[in-house]
């Protein structure tokens, strides 16, 4: 017993100190022992092991100190590679970045995929050679995909629903992937990857909770951020369908046929407003707005969430503009007044679901290290 108890403080003592290399990035000894708590042989022991198996390394030496100078240590960046991938049903149908340890991209490629010819596993599987090779790296440390799909992933049958893409709901997909490519895979909405990417980067940095419509080219979603990044994933993975949301408003049958990408152009069209111009009109506008505010009203009133993000396409294209009017059309029934809540304009310039996917990817990779190392060895 006394030497198992050994083992597992020995394992707790490692993962400690490489989770707080992998949060603070450089430190001597003398600082993992302030912030573990523990003796100066206890770290220099954890540090011993964790380089032996080639998760940590010397990167340089502290000086302008008294006495010798201080080894700086830090994860090494190759011991572990995540992949994030987005999935599209519009060019490019495939976009991929390649991640080290430490959370920097190391590659980046876009690919269009015909996928009603080509299978998702190949497509996948090629995709991920070419990051490596882009990044002049082996495969082999590869531990996680997150994939990003406009879709609802039920966790039940693991199933991808509500997908436009060819061959991407196919029962069994998942974890024949996870088979072919000998990683964990995760799969989630391409809205709720956005929103991380929103509160780690973005307008919702710092808030309590929020929701973000995206208000895409080719497609609508609502994510539902609870608080501190955790999101409202439905029973069956596929709450903040917002698309589907029935509307009573003319020629309409759910919120889809208000506010999609095709729905605003054929609204500017009508106004014989050419796309690049129509966020310039304010009449479009306030259209748009009135739109807008008729799904969100209901959103609104059922979680009263402190802000509202609009992200996508055109979300950002209406900027200000767009979220302005939307602020003053929302109401809550029998009220003049506004519901109680902020409208913001999504501040992300990168691809959202990408980089929400990505940091999905490397906290996967980087518990799954640190789980392992809990684990202490038979």
């Amino acid at each position: 017993m006394l030497g198992g108890s050994s083992k597992l403080l020995k394992a707790l003592n490692e993962a400690a100190a490489l989770g707080h290399l992998l949060d603070r990035g450089q430190l001597t000894r003398a600082e993992l022992r302030t912030l573990t708590g523990l003796s100066k042989p206890t770290v220099s022991e954890a540090i011993r092991r964790l380089t032996e198996a080639d998760l940590v390394h010397t990167v340089g030496h502290e000086t302008g100190r008294p006495g010798p100078n201080a080894e700086v240590y830090a994860v090494r960046p190759d011991a572990a590679y995540a992949v994030a991938m987005s999935v599209r049903d519009c060019a490019p149908s495939l976009t991929a970045a390649l991640y080290d340890l430490r959370g920097e991209q190391r590659a980046r490629i876009a690919a269009q995929v015909d996928f009603a010819r080509t299978d998702p596993l190949a497509a996948v599987d090629d995709m991920i050679d070419a990051l490596c090779a882009a990044a002049g790296v082996s495969r082999e440390p590869v531990a996680h995909l997150q994939l990003a799909v406009a879709g609802a992933f039920d966790p039940r049958d693991r199933v991808i629903h509500h997908v436009d893409v060819p061959r991407w709901s196919r029962p069994g997909l998942v974890d024949e992937l996870a088979d072919r490519l000998g990683v964990a895979v995760e799969v989630d909405n391409d809205v709720n990857l956005a929103a991380l990417a929103e509160r780690a980067h973005g307008a919702a940095q710092g808030a309590e909770g929020f929701v973000l419509l995206w208000l895409g080219d080719s497609g609508l979603g609502l994510a539902i951020d609870l608080g501190g990044g955790t999101l409202l994933r439905g029973a069956r993975g596929a709450a903040g369908e917002i698309g589907y949301m029935p509307v009573i408003a003319e020629h309409s049958r759910d919120f889809h046929d208000l506010v999609s990408g095709d729905a605003v152009r054929a609204l500017a069209a009508a106004r014989g407003l050419p796309e690049a111009e129509m966020f310039g009109d304010a009449a479009f506008v306030g259209e748009l707005a009135a739109r807008i505010a008729l799904g969100l009203s209901a959103v609104l009133a059922v979680l009263d969430p402190p802000l509202v993000v609009l992200g996508g396409e055109l979300g950002r294209a209406g900027g200000e503009a767009l979220a302005e009017p939307v602020a003053k059309s929302v109401y809550h029934p029998g009220s003049p007044e506004p519901l109680e809540t902020v409208i913001a304009v999504s501040t992300v310039d990168d691809d959202a679901p990408l980089l929400g996917a990505a940091g999905a990817a490397v906290s996967a990779v980087r518990e799954t290290l640190l789980a392992a190392l809990r684990q202490p060895t038979p």
